[in-house]
């Protein structure tokens, strides 16, 4: 089988390191011989590190002489990029305010970091020969499974909640996606008949407890490379949270630096969930591999997790990092504050800025911090339904909107 310029060499078990597993097929229900009915632990993919020649890969973003899109800029470390692509990564670094970056996520070509996961797992899919891929989700990974099953000519099945944005449903039918949306709890027992009876290739979780498509994270660890070839090594990155795979992606990828003898560290990567739920932060508290929660009700609708997966846990704790808790309170005073940046954001995807803005007071960090921004403001709910009250084309009439905005002459 092709490996188009990968060096990766099998799948490893997180729950047990000394067991590992071919690289075909790629596991999407977990290590089979540590996971029990109620609880999964996930595979990564391993690479011969020894091979990659990490000064050309990593070369300075100014010197590199290589398009900024497309995750092929990072093929030896990824597993093999067998579907075409549509130039994901190589999104921006905004400075917020001296020392406090954005990574801006909705720059890539369905507007959320999903499509680095998608780039990996369709990938798989072309690898494996499967017809078609299927995946459940509230939203962003829906839309990007979508385009690169499009892309790479294979059907895509969604299912999705009952409460589907319109504007996400209408981008998922442009896809040509068959969407299906269901009760939530129906969700991954109707997604688990169909990988069985018609032999669609799962692009997410098929477990109690999250673990995942083995080859999909592997995609994230590229926000990490393009972060050091940007501004080194940060003192900490604040990562909107889940089911975590964003995380582990992040904190996988400066490890990989590290091991390569390139970053002499690994930041803080803190994870930064709705309070709704937070389940991440309940593993961590209690010192679990996973946890279920009740979630309550929250606009954040795409990281309203009811379970965590043991891929946050190791991160987390792996880098020194915490789990943090933020309210719809304080995600829309985040998303508020980067829209006034210039940076029109989801919800949920301010959690990033709102999980460092929490921690205010708390002492200095060693080094400039990144708040990883996940996705377009397209996404929220109620997008697509004019707010904005007419006004009569009369002097007077634009004079008092103008005025009651605080713009006077």
């Amino acid at each position: 089988m092709a490996t188009d310029g990968s060096l990766a060499t099998g799948q490893r078990s997180l729950g047990d390191p000394t067991l590992d597993y071919p690289l075909w097929p790629p596991l999407t229900a977990g290590c089979p011989r540590t996971g029990t009915p109620d609880l999964g632990y996930p595979v990564e993919v391993d690479y011969a590190y020894q091979k990659a020649d990490a000064a050309a890969l990593f070369a300075p973003a100014a010197d590199a002489g290589a398009p900024r899109g497309g995750l092929e800029r990072w093929a030896p470390l990824l597993p093999p990029l067998l579907a075409p692509g549509l130039g994901e990564g190589g999104t921006p670094l905004v400075e917020l305010e001296p020392g406090v970056y954005v990574k801006d996520e909705a720059r890539n070509p369905t507007w959320s970091h999903k499509d680095r996961l998608n780039r990996c797992t369709t990938s798989a899919a072309v690898g494996v020969g499967a017809p078609g891929i299927a995946v459940a989700s509230s939203g962003n990974h829906g839309a990007s499974a979508a385009a690169y099953a499009a892309r790479a000519g294979l059907r895509c099945v969604v299912f999705t909640g009952p409460d589907l944005p319109p504007a996400v449903d209408a981008f998922l039918n442009a896809y040509g996606a068959v969407v299906l949306p269901v009760p939530w709890e129906a969700r991954w027992p109707l997604l688990r008949q169909v990988v069985d009876r018609l032999g669609l290739h799962p692009v997410s979780n098929l477990t109690a407890t999250h673990t995942g498509h083995a080859y999909g994270p592997e995609g994230y660890k590229t926000v990490a490379y393009e972060i050091f070839r940007d501004i080194g090594v940060p003192g900490a990155v604040f990562v909107p949270t889940g089911y975590g795979e964003l995380l582990f992606g992040v904190w996988k990828g400066f490890s990989e630096l590290h091991r390569l003898g390139l970053a002499d560290r690994v930041p803080r990567i803190h994870a930064c969930e709705s309070a709704a739920g937070a389940p991440l932060a309940q593993a961590v508290r209690q010192g679990l591999p996973a946890a279920r929660v009740a979630v309550g009700p929250s606009e954040a609708y795409s990281i309203g997790s009811p379970v965590s997966g043991y891929r946050g846990v190791v991160a987390v704790r792996a880098s020194g990092g915490r789990a943090l808790a933020l309210d719809d309170g304080q995600l829309a005073a985040a998303q508020s504050e980067l829209a006034r940046a210039g940076l029109w954001t989801e919800l949920s995807a301010a959690a990033g800025l709102a999980g460092l803005r929490s921690l205010h007071g708390e002492g200095p960090v060693d080094g400039p911090v990144v708040c990883v921004s996940t996705s377009s403001g397209f996404k929220d709910r109620g997008v697509g339904t004019r707010s904005t009250e007419p006004v009569t084309p009369e002097w007077e009439d634009v004079r008092h909107r103008l005025h009651a905005a605080g713009i006077r002459g």
